[in-house]
C-alpha cells in the first residue's frame, strides 16, 4: 500500500467538508421503501375491498421483493434530480448546455457500446463458471440478470447516444476498453484497469445484493406483530430484520443505479490488492470458508462454536432481553442508517463522492463499528454453553481476527479515497480532531504511539 500525505490533524481545517449526498436522498428512499412494505404487508385488504383478482394474502414473494426497488430507488432518483440537482454536478464531466449534434461522436460512442457489451459478455461467462452462482438464493439473481440483459443491450444504444452530446470528454474507460478491443493504440491500460474495477464491483456485488433481496423482505411481510409484542426476543428480531431489509434495499439500488447523469458513476475502484482482499472475504463463496461452513465444515475462523447468544443467556429475565434487544437493535439502526446516507451511491471498494453528514459525522467508518460491536453483543463469544474454555479462548480470538479484518478494509478504503479526493483529506482530518468517535480514538492512539517512542529512547540500564 502506498502512503498517502494529508494536513497533520493538529493543522485540520475547523469547518466540517460538505457532503456529496445530501441526508434527504436516503430519508425519501426509506420513507418509499416502507410504505411498499405497508402496502404488500395488507394486500389481500386492498385486493378484497378492490375486487381484484387473485390470491388474497401479503405480497411476500421474491418479485415483490425486487420491486421494493423502484419504490426506494424511484424517489431518490427524483430527490436527486429536482432537489438536489446532482445532473449540474461539475463532477458529472457533464455540460448540459452545450450539446453537440446527435451522432456526431458515433465512432466513439460504437466503440464504447462494444465495449460494454463484450463487458457484460464476459462478466455473464464469470457468471457461469461460478458454480455458487446456480444454487441456492443465487438462482433468483441469476434469473433476474439473464431477463435484464436484452433490454440493457438494447437500451445501451440511445443511452450513450445521448450522453456523448453532452460528456466534455466521451472517451471513458469503456472507450478505452472497446479500443482495446479493436487492436488500435489509443487506450490507456490504466483507463482499462479502471474500467474492470468498476464493472468487477458491480457484477460480483450486484449479484450478492439482489440473491438476498426476497429473504428478508417476505419474513417483514408475513410477521405477525401481535405475536411479538411480548416476546422481547422475537420483537428485537424483527426489527433487526426490517432494519437489515432497510440495508440491503438501499444499498441493491447503489450497485444498480450507476448512472453519470445523477453523479452516482463509479469514479474509481479500489486499486489496493490487500483492499480487494480483505472485502471479498467478508462474502460468499469465501465467506464461507472463512467464517461460516460448508457442508457442516466449520469455517478457519468460525467464532459462533457453542454460543447460543444473547437470548439463551439473557432466558427469563424480560427487563435484560429488551435491554439487550434494543442495544441490538440500535446498533442495525446505525449500521441501516449509513447505507441510508448514500443514497443511491453505495457500494463497496469504490469512490463515488465523499460523505460527511449522518453516522459519518461521528465516525469514518459508522457501519464497520456498528456491525462489529452487533456481532461482540449478539453471539457472547466468551459465553459458551459447552463450558470449555478452549472454546471460549477459540471464539473470542477468532471473532477479534474478524475484527480485524474490517479494521483493515476500513484503512484500505482510507488509502482509496484519500488518493482520490482533497475533499476527503479535509474530512479526515476534521474527524481526527472533531469526530465524537474518531476523535477519541485518534487521542489514544496517539498517546500509545507517544508511549512507545518514549520507550524506545530510554537508555538501557
Amino acid at each position: 500500500m502506498e502512503a498517502h500525505t494529508h494536513k497533520p490533524a493538529s493543522i485540520a481545517q475547523s469547518a466540517l467538508p460538505k457532503s456529496d449526498v445530501s441526508m434527504g436522498v436516503g430519508l425519501v428512499g426509506l420513507l418509499g421503501l416502507l410504505a411498499w412494505i405497508l402496502f404488500c404487508r395488507n394486500y389481500a385488504s386492498f385486493a378484497e375491498a378492490l375486487d381484484l383478482a387473485g390470491p388474497r394474502a401479503p405480497m411476500s414473494g421474491p418479485y415483490a421483493a425486487l420491486a421494493a426497488l423502484l419504490f426506494s430507488g424511484g424517489p431518490m432518483v427524483l430527490w436527486s434530480v429536482f432537489v438536489d440537482k446532482v445532473h449540474r454536478n461539475a463532477s458529472t464531466g457533464i455540460n448540459w448546455d452545450n450539446p453537440r449534434k446527435l451522432g456526431s461522436n458515433r465512432s466513439v460512442s460504437f466503440v464504447k457500446i462494444l465495449g460494454l457489451w463484450a463487458t457484460w459478455a464476459i462478466i455473464a461467462g464469470l457468471y457461469c463458471l461460478g458454480r455458487w452462482y446456480w444454487s441456492g438464493q443465487y438462482l433468483f439473481a441469476m434469473e433476474v440478470l439473464a431477463a435484464a440483459i436484452v433490454p440493457l443491450v438494447i437500451l445501451s444504444v440511445p443511452y450513450v447516444l445521448w450522453l456523448d452530446r453532452v460528456m466534455e470528454n466521451p472517451k471513458d474507460h469503456a472507450w478505452h476498453f472497446g479500443t482495446m478491443l479493436l487492436g488500435r493504440n489509443e487506450y490507456d491500460p490504466e483507463e482499462v484497469k479502471k474500467h474492470w474495477r468498476a464493472w468487477i464491483i458491480k457484477g460480483f456485488f450486484g449479484a450478492f445484493m439482489i440473491s438476498i433481496l426476497p429473504g428478508g423482505f417476505a419474513f417483514v411481510v408475513n410477521a405477525n406483530l401481535t405475536d411479538i409484542v411480548n416476546d422481547p426476543v422475537r420483537f428485537g428480531l424483527t426489527m433487526i430484520e426490517l432494519l437489515f431489509v432497510i440495508d440491503v434495499q438501499i444499498g441493491t439500488v447503489g450497485y444498480l443505479v450507476t448512472l453519470r447523469p445523477l453523479d452516482a458513476h463509479i469514479r474509481s475502484g479500489n486499486p489496493f490488492l490487500a483492499g480487494w482482499v480483505a472485502a471479498l472475504i467478508c462474502y460468499p463463496p469465501m465467506v464461507f470458508a472463512f467464517m461460516g461452513s460448508i457442508n457442516g465444515q466449520l469455517g478457519m475462523i468460525a467464532y459462533e462454536v457453542n454460543t447460543p447468544g444473547w437470548a439463551h443467556w439473557f432466558a427469563g429475565n424480560n427487563l435484560m432481553l429488551y435491554l439487550w434487544a434494543f442495544l441490538l437493535m440500535f446498533l442495525t439502526g446505525v449500521y441501516a442508517w449509513a447505507t441510508m446516507a448514500f443514497g443511491i451511491r453505495f457500494s463497496n471498494l469504490t469512490y463515488r463522492g465523499v460523505l460527511t453528514n449522518g453516522p459519518y459525522r461521528f465516525t469514518r467508518h459508522p457501519a464497520y463499528l456498528s456491525k462489529n460491536i452487533f456481532w461482540w453483543c449478539a453471539s457472547m463469544p466468551f459465553l459458551v454453553s459447552s463450558g470449555s474454555l478452549v472454546d471460549v479462548a477459540r471464539n473470542t480470538f477468532f471473532l477479534a481476527v474478524v475484527s480485524g479484518i474490517y479494521y483493515w478494509r476500513a484503512r484500505t478504503e482510507e488509502a482509496h479515497l484519500l488518493q482520490e479526493d482533497p475533499k476527503y483529506r479535509d474530512y479526515y482530518n476534521w474527524m481526527e480532531q472533531h469526530g465524537v468517535i474518531t476523535s477519541r480514538l485518534a487521542a489514544i492512539k496517539r498517546q500509545l504511539s507517544s508511549r512507545a517512542v518514549s520507550h524506545q529512547r530510554q537508555p538501557a540500564e
